[in-house]
């Protein structure tokens, strides 16, 4: 990086080196407005849980997909924007999904998931889960190499939420192939994907998903989902729980095939750590944790402050938008001892913001816990040792590793690596 403060939304050293650039601005400042859009960069461990669990209506998430960009389909210059807000809501990017919803709507929204979100639910797709690790690493054991993102971790995700869901076999593969390229990126998103539904050709399949579900319930999430009803006895409005289930399966394949591959190359690069949780596979879940504040998949989240406001004293005007720093925040020294060390030991594993927090906190963390843990799990009980692979990334003190070119999140495009089999 150079001496200038780079821009996060653009700069390819940002991608390849996120937590040098928030280091930069936590040093500078916990709160302080970035060059080059205007929005303020929430470094500080207490600055963004003061945003995240802030209660009182102060902040919308209606911007939390793709943070500045485009911006505001209108002018704040009042101490309260929350009319002008629900004027040009439906203006916004990813309006019509939960990640954006605010009040009544997301509280009812995301009552009805946890409702079907269950502890028995996903204790039940525990069995489907090793089985379908099994079946993936008995499909590249035998070359003793692989690349993990399309190969195992992407493959897990895939096939792990698709079956929760219940969407037809046949149907599966052509569905990731239609969602293509995350949101937020650096070069600027397809037209689509800052629409208020870029889901929104998906919505004849899962239509009629839901609707033979009414006809006839399954075994599955969405039959589950068609069916449920809110405290008060109704029902979610169809457009909206067909927008629910759209968003589950996109984002439910996502996250989690980020947050595998990036634990993947964290053993592969420490062997003396994967030896370890081979002898102590019961710590495997802390290991997860620590990947999740060390590098997780999602690296900032947007908030919009609806009336004049302070962050951890800095004063915030309304219409200000916050990118709160999720990554930083879980690797602020203030809070985290040596926060550049892999630890499973530190005390306070789970205090971090890899799942964010408060009420758009990731309801999908406990199966995206369960997912990353059993897929780590088989890959270590399978292999005596897994290192990454030189040829495509290079000698251990030159590693090359590339990202997806998208600022809000983190995804490695490509993990090579070689193994050698139990007994092999």
């Amino acid at each position: 990086m150079t001496e200038i403060t780079p821009d996060f939304f653009s700069d390819p050293e940002v991608i390849a080196d996120p937590k040098r650039y928030f280091d930069l601005m936590r040093a500078k400042c916990p709160v302080m407005k970035e060059d080059y859009h205007g929005t303020l960069m929430v470094t500080g461990y207490d600055a963004v849980a003061e945003v995240l669990t802030s209660k009182d209506g102060t902040f919308s998430s209606a911007c939390s997909i793709v943070g500045p960009i485009p911006p505001l389909p209108f002018k704040p210059g009042d101490d309260d924007i929350r009319g002008k807000l629900e004027a040009h809501r439906a203006d916004l990017p990813w309006s019509e999904h939960i990640s954006c919803f605010d009040g009544q709507k997301h509280a009812d929204s995301r009552a009805l998931l946890t409702g079907v979100l269950t502890h028995k639910r996903l204790k039940q797709n525990e069995g489907y889960l090793h089985g379908l690790a099994e079946r993936l690493i008995d499909g590249f054991i035998g070359k003793g190499r692989c690349d993990i993102v399309p190969e195992y971790a992407h493959a897990t995700t895939t096939y792990a939420i698709s079956d929760l869901l219940g969407i037809p076999l046949a149907d599966r593969a052509e569905l990731l192939e239609l969602i293509g390229a995350p949101p937020s990126q650096v070069e600027g998103d397809a037209v689509h994907k800052v629409g208020p539904d870029p889901l929104i050709f998906l919505k004849d399949r899962f239509d009629q998903y839901l609707r033979d579900r009414l006809a006839a319930p399954r075994d599955d999430l969405m039959s589950e989902l068609v069916h449920a009803k809110l405290k008060d006895g109704s029902q979610l409005d169809f457009d909206v729980l067909s927008g629910l289930v759209r968003f589950l399966f996109a984002a439910g394949q996502d996250t989690t095939s980020r947050l595998i591959a990036m634990a993947v190359l964290v053993l592969a690069e420490d062997q003396a750590l994967q030896t370890r949780l081979r002898n102590e596979s019961g710590r495997i879940a802390d290991f997860i944790e620590e990947v999740l504040r060390y590098d997780a998949p999602v690296k900032v989240a947007y908030r919009l402050a609806l009336v004049d406001t302070s962050i951890a004293g800095v004063e915030v005007p309304a219409g200000t938008l916050a990118t709160v720093c999720l990554t930083a925040a879980s690797n602020d020294p203030a809070r985290f001892e040596n926060p550049e060390t892999i630890d499973i030991d530190r005390p306070g594993l789970r205090n971090h913001f890899g799942f964010s927090r408060g009420a758009h906190g990731c309801l999908g963390a406990p199966l995206g816990r369960m997912e990353a843990r059993i897929a780590i799990e088989r890959l270590l009980a399978r292999t005596a040792q897994f290192q990454i692979d030189a040829e495509y990334h290079g000698p251990a003190n030159a590693r090359r590793y590339t990202f997806e070119p998208t600022y809000s999140f983190r995804s490695l495009s490509t993990l090579h690596v070689t193994f050698s089999p139990v007994g092999g």
